[in-house]
């Protein structure tokens, strides 16, 4: 068991960057089956609220502090100090290794548009990484037998990585309902996968070290994130609040 730090409702890693990388690729080498989540406010919040989901993503390999404002959060409630472990980061990191590892990566999720994107990309920047192939999944809810036909597909693949990018929480229910019958790791590296494929900008070194990655996303898609955005982030420093008031109280 990795040693982990409870915020809010998650059991969060405390390993470093590099031991996270060296995990997922032992588990690889090996298609050993497991997921890594990548934890941000939004997910934090979604795992408060469903006790069910908090269980799903607890059950990970590893809850990565995906988002600074855990980072942050982790030194308010415990007074040390977490590095911050990003998907997006994690993703060129993972694929740069499988090509030197001879891994093969399988992409899981996003639209077609996006998966050509990044095998183009990857193309360039990995020539010699090994895509084992890629699948965009209907939105609609899938058919047991079509649930049945990816995990055949993944596994006839022979791929040692699955990045997966439906989003959350859908991404993290799928891995963990799937994860046990697929022969590989699986990443749930979500908005990674636009940001890879240069189809999504990421916000620049400052903001994500002030914890404001979130507000460079949402100018991207303020439609669609501005109501999660504000519910999520007021909501996980309400809770945030309320944790660190329980936790002074306990110790008084």
């Amino acid at each position: 068991m990795k040693p982990v730090s409870k915020i809010l409702s998650l059991s969060v890693s405390v390993a470093s960057y590099e031991d996270t990388a060296s995990y997922i690729v032992e588990l690889a080498i090996n298609r050993t089956s497991g997921y890594f989540c990548f934890a941000n406010a939004h997910m934090t919040v979604e795992a408060y609220d469903d006790p069910i989901f908090a269980q799903q993503v607890n059950a990970a390999n590893m809850v990565c502090a995906d988002g600074m404002p855990l980072v942050k959060a982790n030194k308010i409630l415990h007074g040390n100090s977490i590095e911050r472990v990003a998907g997006m980061d994690m993703m060129p990191t993972i694929l740069g290794i499988s090509e030197t590892q001879k891994l093969s990566v399988f992409f899981f999720g996003t639209t077609e548009e996006v998966l050509q994107a990044i095998e183009m990309e990857c193309k360039k920047k990995y020539p010699n990484l090994r895509i084992a192939g890629k699948v965009s999944p209907p939105f609609r809810e899938l058919t047991p037998q079509e649930k049945q036909q990816h995990i055949e597909l993944i596994n006839d693949s022979g791929a040692n990585i699955v990045m997966v990018a439906l989003g959350c929480p859908k991404q993290e229910k799928w891995m963990a309902a799937n994860s046990p019958l697929i022969n590989a790791v699986c990443l749930g590296v979500g908005g990674a996968f636009p940001v890879f494929a240069k189809m999504q900008s990421r916000a620049p070194k400052w903001m994500r070290d002030l914890s404001l990655e979130w507000l460079h996303r949402l100018s991207q898609d303020p439609k669609r994130l501005f109501k999660r955005y504000f519910y999520t982030n007021s909501k996980f420093l309400f809770l945030l609040a309320k944790q660190k008031l329980s936790n002074s109280t306990k110790i008084e």
